[in-house]
């Protein structure tokens, strides 16, 4: 095999664990008495969901983005303040 295809297959690899990792946390996360919040998290540390041109985790684009999530104890998040409002249960437009 030539490094070239043993690099993509790494490459390819780290992508499938990456994903599979992300949907299991979901679950698991739900499970132990959390909930999704949306328009809490800090730039890059959103656990998913982010709007279009974006993946999943780690890519929002800016603090508070109101359309991306992070997983916060049940029933705290509409208590969260942040300098863009309150935390929200439902996508933000803002």
């Amino acid at each position: 095999m030539t490094n070239r295809r043993v690099f993509n297959s790494t490459i390819l690899a780290a992508a499938v664990a990456a994903v599979a990792s992300t949907v299991a946390f979901a679950p698991a996360a739900q499970a132990a008495g959390k909930e999704k919040c949306y328009g809490v998290s800090k730039k890059g540390q959103n656990d998913c969901a982010a709007g279009a041109g974006t993946t999943c985790a780690g890519t929002s684009t800016v603090d508070y983005q109101g359309n991306a999530w992070k997983f916060v104890n049940k029933g705290t998040c509409t208590s969260i303040s942040t300098p863009k409002g309150k935390g929200s249960l439902k996508p933000k437009s803002a």
